[in-house]
Order: structure tokens, then C-alpha cells, then sequence
């Protein structure tokens, strides 16, 4: 039997063009993003579990959800 491998998958902020409004940082389950000295939201990758609930949340639409290498 073959294994499935599933991809990892992260948040990612555009902090360029982040308002830092913080409605990310109240939907996420895992407390992995944050706002940074009150100018963008910041990622924690390790916590992060790449929900996408930060990114619907998201009323500037800069966060994304990506692959990433595991």
C-alpha cells in the first residue's frame, strides 16, 4: 500500500499591504499570527496549521495560504 503524503501548508502575509487590523489574529486556533509592534500581522510557521482562517478573515486580502516544502 502506497502512502499519501499530504502537503504542508502555512499562512503567508503580505506585510507590505498588511492595515494590521488584528482580525486574524482573533479567528486563528492556534495563536500563530500576530500583530508586530502595531504594523503588520506576522506568522509564527511552526505553530501555524494552514486552516485558512486567517486569510477569510482577512478584510485587506493579504494573507495566503501556500505550500511549503516539508
Amino acid at each position: 500500500m502506497s502512502e499519501v503524503k499530504r502537503k504542508m501548508r502555512k499562512a503567508s502575509v503580505a506585510r507590505s499591504y498588511c492595515v494590521a487590523c488584528g482580525c486574524c489574529v482573533k479567528v486563528c486556533p492556534r495563536e500563530a499570527i500576530y500583530v508586530e509592534r502595531g504594523v503588520a500581522a506576522k506568522v509564527d510557521v511552526e505553530k501555524c496549521i494552514g486552516c485558512g482562517k486567517c486569510a477569510r478573515e482577512c478584510p485587506a486580502t493579504v494573507i495566503a495560504i501556500e505550500e511549503v516544502a516539508s
